[in-house]
Parts: structure tokens; sequence; C-alpha cells
């Protein structure tokens, strides 16, 4: 039996929150530190580098610098709400149509809301 596909067993569901959960493709990956993480590699990857290019322009024009900082952090506030709301919709969705929601569904739900906890907790 593949184990992605193996029943869960009490011991198994004792344990949710310590083992990472299988996210969907479009899903944003998992860190190195085992934590999903909050944004899609790409996503993530411009917005180090227009840090840097924030950080880079310090030198010249401080003033603009620290201006387009905040700008950047703020938006990058914005999108992390945007996430949050999106997966509580979602789950709501299901809620609201009377929709049977197993417990491993639940499972995954209160893993993702921890793993979005942790992080916020860890900046």
């Amino acid at each position: 039996m593949n184990p992605a596909t193996k029943p869960l067993s009490t011991a198994d569901l004792a344990h949710a929150g310590e083992a990472e959960v299988e996210r969907p493709a479009m899903a944003p990956p998992h860190n190195d530190d085992g934590h999903a993480s909050l944004f899609r590699d790409n996503d993530a990857a411009d917005l180090k580098k227009r840090w840097s290019d924030i950080q880079g322009g310090f030198v010249d024009e401080p003033r603009k610098a620290v201006e387009e900082a905040d700008s950047l952090v703020a938006q990058v506030i914005k999108r992390l709400s945007e996430v949050f709301a999106d997966e509580r919709t979602t789950l709501e969705h299901q809620w609201d149509r009377g929709d049977q929601i197993s417990t491993e569904d639940l499972r995954i739900a209160l893993r993702k809301y921890r793993s979005f906890f942790d992080r916020l907790l860890s900046l």
C-alpha cells in the first residue's frame, strides 16, 4: 500500500502536529526547516531581489530607500493576509455548504494554521 494512502492510526492522529502534510501543486513549497513557505519560490526570489535593490540604493538615496522598504514590507504583509484569508475562506465555504469535513481535512487545516502561526512568531 502506498504510504500516502495508508489509513491514519490513533498514533498518527496524536502526532498530527508533528508531521508535515502534502500540499497541492499550486501551494507554496516547504522550506529547509520543514515549514510551508509563505510564498512560491519565484515570488520569494522576486521579493528578495527587490529588497536587495532597495538596500543597494540606500547609499545614493537613503530617504527613497527607506520609503521603498516601507512599501515593500507593507506589500508583503498584505500578501500574507491575503494568503491567510484565502485559506480561511476555502474552509468556511466547505462548512457553509454543509459538506462533511473529515477529521483528516480538519487535521490538515489545523496544521496549516499552526504552520502559519509558527512562521509569524518566528519573524
